[in-house]
């Protein structure tokens, strides 16, 4: 099999397939992160201005922490520093730089949603948009692929030697897994055990397991699939998914104890429609 087109003409235009796939990937994260405030009956005239800045800041920091990362190489090759369509983005780097920018927004815009909700509202949108950008991003770039490999599910990359490990594929798999895993239990936390929806529940469980999810998924990602031994950014991605199951570990922990608060505690349920 030919590796996938990673760039195509229209007229005298050079288009690449990666930066499109990125395109939708934005597109659907917006649209899904407001569909889901407003279910929740939060204002969403905000969430215009929120995307334009998260996409700027994730781009930039996912960039910047991959030439930090591959910096020997980058210095002498400075010109492909802001060569975004060869593939290059880190997505801890993204985080790093787009989660404050958010945040920070976020409480201008919209006082009225707290920091933990707001993130337990995010961040299943951020894993199955993560799935989605698998599929057309790092699956349509140059030099898309894992290790090499002679298994009969090797694809071809334009970039790359020889049939490679589709690992855009398996992590696509694995992020609709953990995003499966956080609507369920989403939907379990929202109820009580007669079915009466909960109200002003303690936020935090959805957003602790997903990065505890996440963190140990991008970790053995790297370990086994992707990273090279005695490379920098390969150990500086391990080191930050650790660093994210910890924080996740730690959240969980805490919002446990809220919980645990909140049902021994008398509080509103809301009507359940008959």
């Amino acid at each position: 099999m030919s590796p996938i087109p990673t760039s195509f003409h229209l007229g005298p235009l050079q288009i690449h397939t990666y930066g499109i796939g990125l395109a939708l990937t934005f597109w659907f994260a917006y649209r899904y992160f407001e569909r889901r405030l407003r279910q929740r009956g939060y204002p969403t005239d905000w969430v215009a201005t929120l995307f334009v800045w998260v996409i700027v800041s994730a781009i930039l920091g996912a960039r910047a922490m991959h030439v930090l990362s591959n910096l020997g190489y980058y210095s002498s090759h400075p010109g492909d520093i802001v060569a975004i369509w060869q593939g290059g983005l880190s997505s801890f780097g993204g985080l790093l730089v787009a989660v404050p920018v958010a945040l920070i927004i976020a409480h201008k815009k919209c006082p009225q949603l707290s920091v933990l909700r707001g993130l337990d509202i995010v961040v299943p949108v951020l894993l199955a948009a993560w799935a989605m950008g698998r599929l057309l991003g790092p699956q349509l770039m140059v030099a898309g692929g894992g290790h090499a490999t002679n298994q009969w599910f090797g694809m071809y990359y334009d970039g790359q030697v020889g049939k490679r490990l589709p690992v855009p594929l398996f992590q696509a798999a694995e992020d609709i897994f953990v995003f499966i895993i956080l609507i369920l239990i989403e939907r379990r936390l929202e109820r009580g055990p007669n079915g009466e929806k909960r109200v002003n529940y303690p936020a935090g469980i959805v957003t602790s397991v997903g990065m505890i999810l996440w963190g140990i998924e991008r970790t053995l990602d790297e370990r086994f699939w992707l990273g090279q031994t005695g490379d920098l950014g390969s150990q500086l991605v391990q080191l930050a998914g650790v660093a994210l199951v910890i924080g996740g570990i730690v959240l969980l922990l805490s919002s446990r104890r809220r919980w645990k608060v909140y049902l021994e505690a008398p509080h509103e349920v809301a009507p359940t429609s008959s």
